[in-house]
């Protein structure tokens, strides 16, 4: 049988980890972290275009495309979520 370990104590509300955005969190071994922040400038509307190439209306849409999921990749990885 498997023993588990937990670490929040069950309340109906959730649990939170890191009380504010400067508080460390790691995952799997790695070094904590403080939470990681992704551009404002990244628009929404480039996922929902649906004239031009590829589905966006400028290359700039594009851009800001893979520059979100970049950063977003290296944000999972930082946290040890993902290798």
């Amino acid at each position: 049988m498997a023993s588990y370990e937990y670490i929040d104590y069950g309340s109906p509300d959730g649990a939170i980890f890191g009380r504010a955005a400067t508080e460390k969190i790691g995952f799997y071994g790695t070094t904590p972290v403080a939470q990681q922040t992704i551009s404002s400038a990244i628009s929404t509307t480039a996922f929902i275009s649906t004239t031009g190439n590829y589905g966006f209306t400028t290359s700039g849409e594009g851009l800001q495309v893979t520059q979100a999921v970049s950063t977003i990749a290296y944000a999972l990885k930082q946290l040890g979520l993902v290798v």
